[in-house]
């Protein structure tokens, strides 16, 4: 029979690590920004294209996990038609008559 996958969950440690850890990122990043000893508008250009760096990053991670996960289900899909073939032969059936010339 078919083995129904585990849904792979990660830990309360592991999420609040990733969190934390992409917060203190940012966090570095924007005060590093800050106290660039430059002009205002070289600022605000590193800015915008580090929130356009983050932006892109989790735009990424969301379209890598969906066809990820649109593979699983048509995976899943394809496994439950092979079930159903395999549940509705019966080897000990009868075929019917053979065609001509084949023994």
């Amino acid at each position: 029979m078919s083995e129904t996958p585990v849904k792979q969950q990660s830990t309360t440690a592991f999420y609040g690590q990733a969190v934390a850890s992409f917060g203190v990122a940012l966090a570095a990043t924007a005060l590093g920004i800050y106290n660039l000893h430059s002009d205002a508008w070289v600022r605000a250009f590193l800015g915008i294209a580090v929130l356009y760096l983050v932006t892109s990053a989790f735009t990424l991670a969301k379209v890598i996990r969906d066809r990820q996960e649109a593979g699983q289900i048509v995976s899943r899909v394809d496994q439950a038609r092979l079930d159903k073939l395999l549940a509705a032969h019966d080897p000990y059936k009868d075929p019917g008559p053979t065609p001509q010339g084949r023994a």
